[in-house]
């Protein structure tokens, strides 16, 4: 696997939604700013898994990728798009899920929408604090998973939701 850096995207305003009548049809959570430009046509296909606060939540959130990219018919992006998954779940379970939301039933979400020119990989969780890049130390363990999802996607970033909590996304081109 060929690993390309994607350019910097996070709060690109190229990428923020300005037409806030059609995120509701598709996603009726969503908050209209920081998501990307909402697809021209109709042709959008979503995909929805809730995830408990356990360990193995990553594991099951790559099942639930590759069965849907399978109906898809893009296995080819699966192998990028889990190990985002696989970042963005776990920094989920890391740092969104403060207090009360651990013991919650499916705190997390994950939410896979294919669009005519890319796939948006989204996971929710009630935290409303802002996922930070950061640098991480040379000799760490970790800190290094947004900069992997940065690396790996065509770009990210993340939006409050409007029901309370917030949204980390990357696309990735088709």
């Amino acid at each position: 696997m060929t690993v390309k850096r994607a350019p910097r995207m996070i709060n690109s305003r190229r990428l923020f939604c300005t037409d806030e009548g059609r995120w509701p049809e598709m996603l009726p959570t969503l908050h209209a700013s920081n998501w990307p430009t909402p697809p021209v046509s109709g042709t959008s296909r979503l995909a929805r898994h809730p995830l408990n606060s356990n360990l193995d939540s990553p594991r099951i959130a790559r099942d639930f990728a590759r069965k849907t990219l399978a109906e898809w018919e893009l296995e080819d992006l699966l192998c990028e798009a889990g190990v985002v998954i696989s970042e963005l779940v776990t920094n989920a379970l890391r740092y969104g899920l403060p207090g009360r939301h651990r013991i919650a039933r499916a705190p997390i979400q994950l939410i896979l929408m294919r669009q005519e020119r890319r796939v948006l990989v989204i996971v929710t969780d009630p935290s409303g604090e802002p996922p930070v890049l950061g640098e991480p130390d040379e000799f760490a363990e970790s800190g290094r998973g947004l900069q992997v999802v940065a690396a790996v996607s065509e770009a990210w970033s993340w939006a409050p939701l409007s029901t309370g909590g917030k949204a980390v996304w990357a696309s990735f081109a088709l």
